[in-house]
């Protein structure tokens, strides 16, 4: 039986309901009534639940969805996502440009190189539970995390308790490495730069629609895109696309397809947080959309090779609303990676201050990749360790933390080749004309259009 996942109703009513609760919403009536009538909470890890609901009980989530929807938010005021509102909250938003780093194409390189990185450390032991990524690398000799995990070394039993990710593991050990597999992770940024190579720096949010329309693989989009894909083939525009029965809208989703916005947009972090912003509306809302931003705002800060990480997260932070949850969070965490304790503690902490959140929502994801970068203090290597040692969604996690590390350190040759060795210039990919594609020509691409007039 395929049970198609991310997009059931009887399995969204779940997350919509905790959702709700988190965005000022009060649901309590409508999940008493889920409750009664048999619902089930969202299932915890896995994006369906292994057995449909009842017609009866699918049309009852169907119309709960919408009725949760309709339930006012006591945040609205303080998080919006309409970009005027967004701006007219952040007394600190970047009025002034810099100069891109003169070797701009090298640093690109390596942010890509750094992204790929990131990512394939990450991608085994996604969904794993925080003591599994600790227990599977105490037991190779693999902590503090210094390298890519691998089986060798593993009892079968610890093996057996905390399976690695059943579609990563014959690509992503270290055993197994050739070259980047495909991830969602590097299919956003590619998909992006096509973006910007039909479109240019004006693109719309329907454009964004269009190229994924045209160029991405339904079965490649999970969560939030994946329930914008389905809304846009019910024929529903954006920005309605990223609302309509999207419990998902507040994920990582956004943040993971920021890099382009701010690789190709040196110096000028509000540009670069702007065209975040239109790309990110497609499916997302309010801390979703802010993540994103957040994110190209650090990395077009990082872009100039004038800046410590410390200086890019700061900027990142004045494109989002100072009283929104994920501005809160990444002011926490950097904070916590600010003190004394191990890095382990500061991990802790977050997940205790996070534990209500589902493991690839934005705010504890976003929080994670600060306090990693915080903590790495530039370093490549203890910037994406940190990142996937800190749990919830590691391989975008890792994949974000290195890329800002990376093109803060500037060149490929400054990255540790036992990290980059393995990746032989080589991208795997469904996104069409891009499979097989090496780092160095993805860097000339988007260099090019950083400097696009």
């Amino acid at each position: 039986m395929l049970r198609l996942t991310w997009v059931q109703p009887e399995d969204l009513i779940g997350h919509e309901l905790r959702q709700a609760a988190q965005d000022g919403r009060e649901p309590s009536a409508v999940a008493d009534r889920w409750r009664a009538a048999g619902g089930l909470q969202a299932p915890p890890r896995a994006g369906a639940s292994p057995e449909p609901a009842s017609r009866r009980l699918r049309l009852l989530a169907r119309d709960l969805l919408d009725e949760l929807a309709e339930l006012p938010s006591a945040l609205a005021d303080s998080e919006p996502t309409d970009l005027e509102r967004i701006r007219a909250l952040c007394p600190a938003w970047p009025r002034t440009r810099e100069a891109p780093a003169p070797d701009l194409a090298s640093r690109l390189e390596a942010a890509w190189l750094g992204r790929a990185v990131g990512c394939l450390l990450g991608k085994p032991v996604e969904k794993l539970p925080l003591d599994g990524i600790r227990r599977l690398a105490r037991a190779a000799g693999n902590w503090p995390l210094r390298t890519y995990f691998t089986a060798r070394g593993v009892p079968g039993d610890l093996l057996a308790a905390y399976p690695w990710n059943r579609r990563s593991a014959a690509t992503c050990l270290a055993e197994h490495i050739d070259g980047m597999p495909e991830d969602d992770d590097l299919n956003y940024p590619l998909l992006n730069l096509l973006l910007l190579q039909r479109h240019g720096r004006a693109f719309t949010t329907a454009d964004v629609a269009r190229i994924w329309l045209d160029e991405l693989p339904a079965g490649r989009a999970f969560t939030a895109e994946r329930i914008a894909y389905r809304n846009l083939l019910c024929g529903l525009e954006p920005p309605h696309t990223a609302r309509h029965r999207n419990p998902f809208r507040e994920w990582i989703g956004a943040l993971i397809r920021a890099d382009v916005h701010g690789w190709t947009n040196p110096g000028d972090p509000a540009a670069a947080a702007e065209q975040a912003h239109r790309d990110a509306t497609l499916t997302h809302t309010a801390n979703g959309v802010y993540a994103a931003m957040f994110t190209a705002a650090v990395l077009a800060t990082a872009a100039t090779g004038r800046h410590d990480v410390h200086a890019c997260l700061r900027t990142g932070l004045t494109v989002v609303p100072p009283g929104s949850r994920l501005a809160r969070a990444v002011r926490h965490a950097v904070r916590l990676a600010g003190t004394r304790a191990g890095f382990d503690t500061v991990v802790d902490r977050l997940h205790a201050a996070h534990a209500g959140y589902h493991w690839v929502h934005a705010v504890p994801n976003t929080a994670l990749i600060a306090a990693a970068l915080t903590r790495a203090d530039g370093d490549f290597t203890a910037a994406v360790c940190r990142a996937v040692s800190g749990g919830w969604d590691t391989d975008s996690n890792g994949a974000t933390a290195g890329s800002v590390a990376a093109l803060i350190a500037g060149r490929p040759s400054a990255l540790p080749g036992h990290w980059t060795a393995p990746l032989k210039n080589r991208l795997a990919t469904s996104v069409g004309g891009f499979d097989g594609t090496g780092f160095d020509t993805l860097a000339h691409l988007t260099h090019r259009e950083a400097f696009r007039p």
